[in-house]
């Protein structure tokens, strides 16, 4: 967080002139980029749509393809609670619609879609899942469940409870999406990282794609404890990588801690981003390996520490000792590949 962001109804939102005064050649520029992981919306103060989104996707690197995560958006607003994220499906088909009509150019924005369905639901999961396919054309690839919890009241948990995973109702729905051909994104915190190795064992026939670079936790209760995290962490890591069919996107990190002494007037450069970032990331590589592997933008939300040039120079930094082949998955084909497309 810097003081520089803008505040909107006490929630930040990105700050274009602010991110922008960071400006960098652009590295490989002509290397193929599929951005597994961003969101279309309006929320207060702040509209993400497809002029904002296209701004970014041509400001420097060669992106050939977008894959848009669920995040809340264009419900329908009437109807059983269930149903009602068939209006961001539904939403999401017409921009992919946009892109395939040729009218914007050549990148295949919202080529594929990752929704959202209760798994919870179980076995009833089944007509809701297929509804989604049908109305997408085929373009919904599966959905994102997220299981964020801490017992530390200084977390902010995304769910009521712990072990969501565990529950035999979501197995459920889980081998729903198996049957199906659907892949599954979890977000979870870096202590339940075990859970998801759990579930690929039960499930082998699941494709799982765990988010946002495992999501170390390291602010609240463990701001001091960046080495006994970072072990932690790794050990579940290393847990899911061993599953051949879990996949790990690769972004979402935070780039700057309290009491650094950086100096925050101005956005971080992408090489500061790939130095906070590179410990992280290539353990993951390590692990999966490049084929199991790929780069998110998690834009908008991450437009508000850096702007799309710089964070995509970032990653291309912390691949630089990749091999051509190795690049080409990490950037483009392991998406591809986790999303089956």
């Amino acid at each position: 967080m810097t003081t520089k962001q803008k505040k909107v109804m006490g929630q930040s939102v990105p700050d274009d002139d602010w991110v922008g005064q960071v400006v960098e050649d652009i590295v490989e520029p002509d290397l193929p980029i599929i951005d597994a992981h961003h969101h279309l919306w309006v929320r207060p103060g702040h509209r993400y749509l497809v002029p904002e989104l296209l701004q970014d996707l041509r400001s420097g690197h060669n992106i050939v393809g977008t894959i848009h995560a669920e995040c809340h958006t264009m419900y329908r607003r009437d109807g059983p609670e269930e149903w009602r994220s068939l209006g961001e499906t539904e939403f999401v088909t017409g921009c992919a619609a946009m892109a395939e009509s040729g009218a914007f150019g050549d990148i295949a924005f919202c080529r594929g879609f990752i929704g959202r369905v209760d798994l919870s639901l179980g076995n009833a999961t089944r007509e809701i899942f297929e509804r989604h396919l049908a109305v997408s054309s085929g373009r919904f690839k599966g959905i994102r469940f997220t299981t964020a919890w801490d017992a530390h009241e200084r977390i902010q948990n995304q769910v009521p409870h712990a072990h969501l995973l565990r529950e035999p109702s979501v197995r459920d729905g889980a081998r729903v999406m198996a049957e199906l051909g659907l892949t599954l994104d979890i977000w979870v915190y870096h202590p339940q990282l075990l859970e998801i190795a759990e579930l690929a064992d039960d499930i082998p026939e699941l494709t799982i794609v765990v988010n946002h670079t495992g999501v170390p936790v390291l602010g609240g209760p463990y701001r001091d404890q960046r080495e006994a995290v970072f072990a932690d962490w790794r050990e579940g890591i290393r847990a899911i990588a061993a599953r051949p069919n879990t996949y790990m996107k690769l972004g979402a990190l935070p780039i700057r801690s309290h009491g650094d002494g950086v100096d925050r007037t101005l956005p971080p450069t992408s090489q500061e981003t790939a130095t906070a970032w590179r410990p992280w990331m290539e353990s993951c590589i390590d692990a999966f390996g490049a084929q199991r592997c790929f780069f998110e933008s998690n834009f908008p939300v991450q437009k508000l520490f850096a702007s799309y040039p710089v964070t995509w120079n970032a990653f291309k930094h912390i691949a630089a000792g990749a091999s051509a082949d190795e690049k080409r998955w990490l950037f483009h084909d392991a998406a591809l590949a986790a999303y089956r497309i």
